[in-house]
């Protein structure tokens, strides 16, 4: 019975948006995983509804593809009691030439109560942002940020009971076309972790200038001593101009396994957010062992972080 359901008192924080970590403050991360601790345990329950935006309508406005981010966006949304509305790009105006500006428009016309954009372009969120009146969640947008994704990885090392302020977090692999290795950078940077930044030399980012940071070429050396190593996806849809190497290669030099694991601390966890390029950028085994990989909780942790930024955003 809904009379029965444990409303969670919802915080506030400084953003009307959630357009990128950078823009949040330390005490507006804390309150999100602390709100997404209570709905992770509400998710354990029989009946997961939580009515507390029932009647709102909420609309995924997605360019690019995704199973993860979209589905957990979408069950956060109806666990909550609102409409969703899936924006299938491949067979929309948009793909007819409507620009950006009048599909927000028209989005707009139609009262959502937020909207959450996925799109190639940096900046797209904000830019979609100035045209409606309601808020927006960026979903992973260019090379830029993709702010869930780093509330998440941060909500699943701490439910490990690992201090942000005192870890060493190693992020590997295609960091030039990473957003979010950019996210998880400013969210570590800000709780005072400990972060490197470990790439072959093809994928050093352009503007590693702008980041404080340890870096290192040789994945052993880069995760040494590392309580959390994050590896992350090779961006095979926004390479251009690379010559990279066969993925045997790259799995011989950068790909993770048990052996190159043992540079870092015994206790260590696995990070991906996904989809894993098994056999390239992981070994089977250690994606899918559950001492070390916390790749599948950090699917399950999305959902109650998601609910909990649409909880505090929603109006």
């Amino acid at each position: 019975m809904l009379e029965n359901i444990k409303i969670p008192k919802i915080p506030k924080i400084s953003q009307t948006h959630l357009h990128g970590i950078k823009d949040l403050s330390i005490e507006d991360i804390n309150n999100i995983l602390e709100l997404s601790k209570i709905f992770k345990e509400h998710n354990k329950e029989k009946d997961k509804k939580i009515p507390i935006l029932k009647g709102r309508t909420i609309i995924n406005l997605f360019f690019e593809p995704s199973t993860r981010t979209l589905i957990s966006f979408e069950i956060a949304a109806k666990r909550l009691g609102a409409d969703v509305i899936n924006m299938n790009i491949e067979g929309s105006s948009l793909r007819k030439g409507e620009s950006l500006f009048d599909t927000a428009q028209t989005l707009g016309a139609m009262n959502p109560d937020l909207v959450i954009i996925r799109h190639g372009v940096n900046d797209a969120s904000k830019e979609i942002a100035k045209i409606l009146e309601c808020p927006v969640i960026n979903a992973g947008e260019g090379v830029n940020e993709h702010p869930t994704q780093a509330l998440l990885d941060a909500y699943t090392i701490m439910s490990h009971n690992r201090k942000l302020n005192d870890i060493t977090v190693s992020i590997c692999g295609d960091l030039e076309h990473s957003r979010v290795a950019r996210s998880n950078y400013y969210l570590l940077n800000k709780m005072k972790s400990k972060v490197r930044f470990v790439f072959p030399d093809y994928f050093k980012p352009k503007d590693l200038d702008k980041y404080d940071v340890e870096t290192f070429t040789n994945l052993e050396d880069g995760i040494k001593d590392a309580d959390i190593v994050m590896m992350l996806r090779i961006q095979n849809e926004r390479i251009k101009d690379l010559n990279l190497p066969s993925t045997n290669d790259y799995f011989r030099s950068f790909g993770l396994t048990y052996e190159k694991l043992k540079s870092a601390k015994p206790e260590a966890l696995v990070l991906h957010p996904g989809p894993i390029n098994r056999g390239v950028e992981i070994e089977n085994e250690l994606a899918d062992d559950v001492n070390k990989s916390v790749i599948t909780e950090q699917v399950e942790n999305g959902v109650a972080v998601r609910m909990a930024c649409l909880s505090i955003l929603v109006k």
